[in-house]
């Protein structure tokens, strides 16, 4: 993380430790000295599955939530606070990547001169030593009152069946302020540890991600998805912490979220798939992490080789746990309801490998941050259903938001 920081363009993913059978590495660093290089830079995706095609190369990049207005007839009026565009690929100049207690320089030819430099340096180098920080000041886009009056107007839509699930998010942010982002990173990500960690650089802007969720994953011509829907908070009482869990995997609320958005991605991932291979292989599972519980589910299914990679993105973006169902009514009325663009927030940060395999996220759980216009940004969100009761909503997402906002506003972060 120190030494990537004289790059300009930076991708880095990070599973802190967490292994499933779907896991092909422990973290990934990906760097580029320019932000955009014509000739290795893309941002459409029909650039990105030229290169797939063509190249067979490593691509990393992320894509904003508002990529869906390229894929439906919708559109972004609200204020873009953060700056990142909607798609954005590049053929790093260098990776290194950390699988089983190995280390692999894959370096473009014009660099592979540098490998044994790098190393060098990487092993030599001292984390740098942030100077201390009094903390930002953490102000609401939406206070309680509008948040509830706005989540009331999304019950008065799911009573008239205009809508069944909405997955409603509001955002917190700071003026004037100036943060160091490896360093409130690695904060993050040490309170948090979660298995799609991402940090990324693109120019002025930049990601500090601790998400839970894995978005869409594709090895060989199985393709895997992992909604979340569902959050408990934890207790430092092991027999409290479990009892939190259980209650967590028996509510009939979160239950019905999570199996309604799972059934979603069913519908999303059975646009490319193979006839019959779609299968839920876990429903409403309880994973545990640092700082809450959060109810997983997995969907897989098997595609022809003739699917293109971009093709399955096409198919599932945005992330239905991000939307709701049906998911143009519900993009159509959190573009009515929300006050700021999502932007990276509620989109996906990943790579394409080679042969055609990819790994994607969901941006959760971040903090977005723009250093040219001195401005930090982070949202949460939860799903609004026929079962919701607003001042528990407000609740969940304060609980969502707390490993952020602890980050920002402590000392010395």
């Amino acid at each position: 993380m120190e030494w990537s920081r004289q790059y300009s363009s930076v991708v880095w993913l990070d599973s802190n430790g967490h292994s499933d059978k779907y896991s092909s590495a422990d973290a990934l660093m990906a760097v580029n000295r320019q932000t955009d290089m014509s000739e290795n830079s893309y941002n459409t995706i029909d650039e990105v599955q030229d290169f797939i095609d063509k190249k067979k190369d490593w691509l990393f990049g992320f894509i904003s939530y508002d990529f869906k207005n390229t894929l439906e007839k919708l559109e972004s009026k609200n204020p873009d606070t953060i700056g990142f565009p909607e798609l954005h690929f590049s053929c790093p100049e260098k990776i290194i990547r950390f699988n089983q207690q190995m280390v692999e320089f894959h370096y473009l030819i014009p660099f592979e001169n540098e490998i044994e430099k790098d190393f060098t340096i990487i092993q030599n180098l001292m984390p740098r030593q942030s100077k201390p920080s009094k903390g930002i000041r953490i102000q609401m886009r939406m206070y309680k009152e509008a948040y509830f009056k706005k989540v009331n107007q999304i019950l008065d839509h799911i009573r008239l069946g205009n809508i069944y699930e909405v997955n409603f998010c509001q955002e917190f942010y700071s003026n004037h302020s100036t943060i160091d982002p490896w360093s409130t990173y690695k904060h993050l990500n040490a309170i948090s540890q979660p298995p799609f960690a991402s940090f990324v650089k693109y120019g002025d802007a930049y990601l500090m991600g601790a998400s839970p969720e894995r978005y869409l994953k594709k090895i060989g011509g199985q393709v895997i998805s992992q909604p979340i829907k569902g959050t408990s908070r934890r207790d430092g009482i092991p027999v409290k912490d479990e009892l939190l869990k259980t209650q967590l995997a028996n509510d009939t609320k979160e239950r019905s979220e999570n199996i309604m958005i799972t059934d979603l991605v069913r519908n999303d991932l059975s646009r490319s798939a193979s006839r019959g291979s779609v299968a839920v292989t876990e429903l409403c599972k309880v994973y545990t992490f640092k700082q809450v519980h959060q109810m997983i589910s997995t969907v897989t299914s098997e595609v022809s080789p003739s699917i293109e990679p971009t093709q399955l993105i096409k198919d599932t973006f945005p992330m239905g746990s991000m939307t709701g169902a049906p998911k143009i009514s519900a993009m159509n009325i959190i573009e009515e309801m929300e006050t700021s663009k999502r932007g990276l927030y509620s989109g996906t940060v990943g790579y394409f490998e080679p042969n055609g395999n990819f790994d994607f996220n969901v941006v959760i759980r971040s903090i977005l941050y723009n250093a040219a216009r001195k401005y930090v940004s982070y949202s949460v969100g939860s799903a609004i259903t026929a079962r919701s009761i607003p001042e528990k909503e407000y609740e969940e997402c304060l609980l969502k938001a707390k490993a952020m906002r602890s980050v920002l506003e402590a000392k010395n972060s």
